[in-house]
């Protein structure tokens, strides 16, 4: 993981570099943002409206922009862009949502402040470290990635009858899938040229040796009834709403299926962080009928593959209304998987999975968090370690970091 490390930290300071010789400022804004937890929050992102910017930087544009911490690097940002047909002949960035980086709070630093400026100078892109998009060369699948962690899930020609003498793979789930990574570049574009008999061995990047199947995988959902969970078939339709550099969002619909007399649709938005194990999801029900539903999110119970003998340890954090999995296998080393689910109600099991359970309201968001780790990576080696961590988020997501934007003097 050495290499590809010091590959992408030298794209970032070449931009670095490059923009702190040639930018000219000519306005400024100051961010501070601060929390009140002692504990470190390395690859926190500081959102900021893009209407903030445009009060205090107007006619600021992406790529003439220089955000800046208080030691004066030059940061790696992302606008997104949220309206890319929209008119904006007041160049007040219409099409522009949010200013986003990132910041690594040491421990005990509870504020931080960085400068955002126009410049003279164009700005290059970031080297990407979220990423995101539609597999049609494998079917219909959809697979992302941040820097430390891959993902995938399925579409509806995977679900489809095979035509005879095709051969071709049959698998209706709407389960989630996991590619985990030994290096901090992207790979999904890589994995999916080389082909399936290829990233499920570990050739140096990493591999794909997690089970589906017809479980949740790592964060599906279904309703639970308190004995049966009536799930989803594959996701329908998938949209990208921003791509990188510093996050990436989704959102993959489901069609309508029973619940024991009622029928319930999903739509899933995933938000994907530079640095971060567990990718935030808001899955949102819509239903008629009854005034709440009880929604499980699950995890497989049999996550590797048999000739691993894996010893699966399960964790029920409710204190940090967490459900861990931390998974030893016979020569594939060891893997966690996590939920957090911020309003869980309580825990339960079916024949395939590990379930946290929660209360929803038809049309009303239900977020929580999902993600993995795996040790040859070597962020995360150890069940007391991925424990650690799904605590010290938990926290985080507790404390959220609270944002000032204030016109800074010249």
């Amino acid at each position: 993981m050495k290499a590809p490390t010091m590959q992408a930290n030298f794209l970032f300071c070449a931009a670095g570099a490059l923009l702190a010789a040639h930018a000219v400022a000519a306005d400024r804004l100051t961010v501070t943002a601060s929390h009140d937890l002692d504990a470190a929050r390395p690859s926190e992102t500081i959102v900021v409206p893009w209407r903030d910017v445009n009060a205090a930087l107007p006619g600021a544009l992406i790529q003439h922009l220089v955000v800046k911490d208080a030691a004066g690097h030059v940061l790696p940002y992302q606008v997104t862009n949220v309206a890319p047909l929209a008119k904006d002949p007041q160049g007040v960035g219409a099409a522009y949502g949010e200013l986003l980086f990132q910041h690594d709070f040491a421990p005990g630093e509870r504020t931080a402040t960085f400068v955002v400026e126009k410049s003279d100078a164009l700005t290059p892109p970031f080297a990407p470290k979220a990423f995101a998009r539609y597999v049609p060369e494998r079917l219909d699948d959809f697979a992302w990635e941040n820097d430390v962690i891959g993902h995938r899930t399925y579409g509806p020609a995977l679900a489809a009858p095979a035509p005879p003498g095709s051969g071709k793979e049959v698998l209706e789930t709407s389960g989630l899938d996991i590619w985990f990574k030994r290096v901090d570049y992207p790979v999904v574009d890589r994995w999916y040229n080389k082909g399936h008999d290829h990233y499920h061995k570990d050739e140096g990047e990493g591999m794909d040796m997690y089970n589906v199947g017809r479980s949740r995988g790592a964060g599906g959902t279904g309703v639970w009834d308190g004995g049966h969970l009536a799930i989803s078939g594959n996701y329908a339709t998938w949209k990208v709403l921003a791509n990188g550099p510093v996050r990436t969002v989704f959102e993959l619909t489901y069609d309508a299926w029973d619940a024991a007399g009622t029928k319930v649709e999903e739509v899933k938005r995933f938000t994907v962080d530079a640095g971060h194990q567990l990718d935030q999801v808001d899955s949102t029900f819509t239903f008629a009928g009854p005034a709440a539903l009880t929604v499980a999110v699950g995890l497989n119970k049999t996550p590797a593959d048999k000739k691993q003998a894996a010893r699966v340890a399960l964790v029920r954090d409710a204190v940090n209304h967490a459900l861990l999995q931390w998974v030893e296998q016979a020569t594939n080393g060891a893997f966690g998987t996590a939920i957090v689910l911020p309003p869980a109600t309580g825990y339960a099991d079916d024949a395939l999975n590990d379930l946290v359970l929660a209360r929803v309201e038809s049309g009303r968001p239900l977020r929580y968090w999902v993600g993995a780790a795996w040790d040859r990576a070597g962020r995360i080696t150890s069940k007391a370690a991925w424990q650690a961590y799904v605590a010290a988020e938990a926290r985080r997501i507790a404390h959220p970091v609270r944002i000032t934007v204030m016109p800074a003097p010249h």
